[in-house]
């Protein structure tokens, strides 16, 4: 009996599931139940231990249709891996129960639907914009809203707190110094703004406002074809771009149902790996300069350098690479590409030993760092944190062990995991991580297969360029892929890798037609950082720019 017919049998004995429709949708299980139940729902499963995780909770709009948006959530159980996507029809002047009683992680990600599409969200304390700004007159993902159509802010808001009961509101504490911090602050790296009410050093509350890169890449991806959606995965995480393409791709192609050849696959972990190198090199190197030991940042940032070096001679590019295509790889690797890449795990092995004892034993580091405000694991859980942070805390969660993909079952690598979750443990994890990340390019490297580094389906990807300019079935393809797109059978799927943050996931709805009718990222450090006021209450101000510099919060992938 599959998961979803013994959960359809345990429902039945305490409930009432005639309403109920259970599917499998490429390979998810899906329910579809009606909004009244959801919340009654959520906690059973919660409750019964069967899903400890509340990956992303997200809207879709049907203009058409009676009851006008799906509310979409995805569980994810973390012992035996599985997962299930619930849906619940809603009207455009209907209400559902907010998830916030039984899972904190439902506050951003609730709030999101209600800022894209106007989802009202019953019980939220505290359902305002997130992403847009205050002065913004509509919902940006409703498809009666014009991509192009933009509004400007002309006024900031002044300091306010989204915390839980009293501690919420504009009113500040007479007794308490408020405090802006950023988005002009070097540590807040223009983009993170987050206010704090102080006695002493001391934070007594704390709130943070975001959206200041909020550029709406789900709203362009409803306007580009499959393969233009792909320059744009660049730079949701820019600092490991790779990995958002991979990301996207492998989406698109589970659900046209299509294996990429095994080169295809091998490139791919290591770009995934190099990105995840860089990635730790810029949250150690920067997370140093915000506690003040800007040597780490230089001694570091040379080593990223390299990589992007190897990025360059593979494809020209170094930041936003765009190396992935859907079916495959944009290119095949240059003659003796791999043998630098070798090179360059020998010399970064050295590097990690240095930045280790440069900071991880530096005893002004250790007392910034351990045993500072550190989250329990159920916290963590409760929140939705994935990767480094939630390993940090104890818990050795990894896509690449739990749901294997491109072979990663058949490498020998471990999973770092810290025991206290505190600011020390986050950056061990990800320092081991850099270590782990060499291992598995090395074996990938010196085990690299032959063959294609792209499938030849004429109706997923481009023909070479001698068959364009060479016969006329190549130019007819290419002629027509262009103009019409890649086509996706009608459908949905939920796909996740372990990116450099934690669980990078696309949502994807298809209509059938050259453009996705609905693609939403779950990028990992919007969960984690939503839990930063919560965090950091009771610390020091200081020990606030430490924690936010061991969250690694990148712009791009928070706001999109």
């Amino acid at each position: 009996m599959s998961n979803l017919e013994t959960l359809k049998t345990e429902l039945a004995q305490n409930r009432d599931i005639s309403k109920y429709q259970f599917t499998q949708a490429v390979g998810d299980n899906v329910m579809v139940v009606p909004k009244e139940d959801i919340l009654s729902l959520l906690r059973y499963l919660k409750d019964t231990d069967k899903y400890d995780f509340l990956m992303d909770v997200c809207g879709v709009d049907y203009p058409n249709r009676e009851k006008r948006f799906d509310v979409v959530y995805h569980l994810f159980n973390s012992k035996n891996a599985s997962r299930l996507r619930i849906k619940c029809a809603v009207g455009d002047n209907e209400t559902i129960d907010s998830a916030l009683p039984v899972w904190k992680s439902a506050d951003w990600f609730e709030r999101e639907a209600y800022d894209m599409f106007g989802i009202i969200f019953a019980g939220h304390p505290n359902l305002r914009r997130i992403l847009t700004h205050h002065q913004f007159v509509g919902h940006p993902l409703r498809k009666d809203y014009e991509a192009d159509r933009q509004q400007h802010c002309t006024s900031t808001l002044p300091i306010f707190f989204d915390n839980e009961g009293e501690e919420r509101g504009d009113v500040l504490n007479p007794n308490c110094v408020p405090l802006n911090i950023g988005p002009s602050h070097p540590a807040m790296h223009g983009t993170l703004r987050v206010m704090v009410e102080l006695e002493g050093e001391s934070i007594v509350r704390a709130g943070c406002e975001i959206g200041y890169l909020h550029r709406c890449f789900e709203k362009m991806a409803e306007t580009h074809t499959y393969n233009q959606v792909i320059p744009y995965t660049d730079r949701l995480n820019y600092c490991s771009s790779p990995m958002n393409n991979v990301g996207y791709c492998k989406t698109v192609e589970r659900l046209l149902g299509v294996e990429i050849p095994p080169r295809a696959q091998a490139l791919r972990v290591i770009l995934c790996e190099l990105s995840r190198i860089i990635d730790h090199t810029v949250s150690v190197g920067t997370g140093g300069v915000d506690l003040g030991a800007l040597t780490a940042f230089f001694h570091l940032f040379t080593y990223r350098e390299k990589v992007y070096n190897l990025f360059e001679k593979f494809c020209g590019a170094r930041l936003t690479v765009s190396l992935t295509r859907v079916g495959g790889m944009a290119q095949d690797i240059p003659d003796g590409w791999l043998e630098e890449v070798l090179a360059f795990c020998k010399e970064m092995r050295q590097e990690i030993d240095e930045i280790s004892s440069l900071m991880l034993d530096n005893k002004i580091f250790i007392k910034r760092t351990q045993g500072v405000l550190p989250v329990k694991a159920s916290d963590a859980i409760a929140w939705g944190y994935t990767g480094p942070l939630l390993r940090a805390c104890g818990v050795g969660l990894d896509l690449r062990k739990t749901q294997p993909y491109y072979g990663y079952d058949g490498l020998n690598f471990d999973v770092p995991v810290g025991t206290n979750g505190d600011i020390y443990d986050r950056y061990l994890v990800r320092v081991e991580e850099m270590r782990q990340s060499v291992r598995i390019i090395e074996q990938v490297c010196k085990n690299m297969p032959g063959g294609d580094y792209s499938i030849r389906d004429r109706g997923i990807v481009l023909p070479e360029k001698k068959d364009v300019y060479g016969n006329i079935e190549g130019l007819m393809n290419h002629f027509v892929l262009v103009v019409r797109g890649l086509r996706p059978p009608v459908g949905e799927v939920y796909d996740a890798t372990e990116a450099a943050n934690g669980e990078l996931g696309f949502y994807l709805v298809s209509d059938g037609s050259g453009n996705p009718y609905r693609l939403k990222v779950r990028p990992p450090c919007f969960a984690i950082y939503q839990s930063f006021p919560h965090v950091v209450k009771g610390g020091f101000i200081a020990d606030a720019i430490a924690t936010v510099a061991s969250m690694n919060v990148i712009a791009g992938e928070l706001d999109r």
